[in-house]
């Protein structure tokens, strides 16, 4: 799972957030962190807080967007603590973690922190397959990016160590058997490229009639994010979007 599950943080603004998420990953297992354009990094503060877990810092990769950071995953999980105007289904953070876990036994996945003051934003969201919120204290529910890390991460510590029981004990040989490629879901690059394509097709057969394209967009999204169609779904359905540009004698997605 430390080769396969990645932890995203986007746009963090205090590199101690970044050192003491490393700290909480290390604890539990976890070695794969990725940043957003973080906005101080490398920076002496985040070496300081992460307390022995410099091999993590060492290794984080740092991207400019989040869609460069979860290109090759098959599942991504956002966190988020803020009322959304991207309808995602919602997981609790052991739902989110099983679900993680399980999958990360086929091929890369994300787990997806935003920024302190602001999260993540619609446009990431749109990204992602799912959403994980924590039910703090209405009352105060600021709960910061590293604490939120560590939470999640004993989650997913749990449900890992659960996952190799069941297998050792021979209850759970779904997750062990070989997973036929032709039914693993496409990565984010593909579904992207996807989406670019429906959209485009839907812009030169004037779908929209002048509307706004925004909200069948996210729809769209989301349909096709909760199906994780496969590799040779996608090629399918781009297939006949082709097909109907060239019979229409439209230019493409270019």
């Amino acid at each position: 799972m430390s080769e396969t599950l990645r932890i995203v943080l986007v746009g963090t603004q205090h590199p101690g957030n970044i050192g003491s998420a490393a700290r909480a990953m290390k604890t539990m297992g976890l070695s794969r962190l990725l940043l957003v354009a973080p906005q101080r990094f490398p920076h002496a503060d985040a070496e300081a807080l992460a307390a022995g877990a410099g091999d993590v810092l060492a290794g984080a990769e740092i991207h400019a967007t989040l869609a460069d950071a979860i290109a090759d995953c098959r599942l991504v999980i956002a966190t988020t603590a803020r009322s959304r105007t991207v309808p995602m289904p919602e997981l609790s953070a052991a739902e989110a973690a099983h679900r993680l876990v399980g999958e990360a036994a086929r091929g890369q996945v994300a787990l997806v922190f935003g920024r302190e003051r602001t999260g993540l934003e619609n446009e990431e969201l749109q990204h992602c397959h799912a959403a994980v919120s924590l039910p703090a204290n209405p009352d105060y529910s600021s709960l910061n990016v590293a604490a939120a890390v560590q939470i999640l991460a004993y989650e997913l510590r749990l449900a890992k160590l659960a996952a190799d029981s069941r297998a050792s004990a021979g209850l759970d040989q779904s997750a062990v058997a070989a997973i036929d490629p032709e039914i693993e879901p496409a990565t984010q690059k593909e579904m992207e490229a996807f989406f670019v394509h429906l959209m485009s097709f839907m812009g030169d057969i004037d779908f929209h009639k002048g509307h706004s394209p925004a909200i069948v967009e996210q729809r769209l999204r989301r349909l096709f994010l909760r199906a994780q169609p496969s590799p040779r779904e996608l090629r399918i359905l781009r297939g006949i979007l082709s097909d109907s540009q060239r019979l229409l004698r439209l230019p493409g997605p270019g």
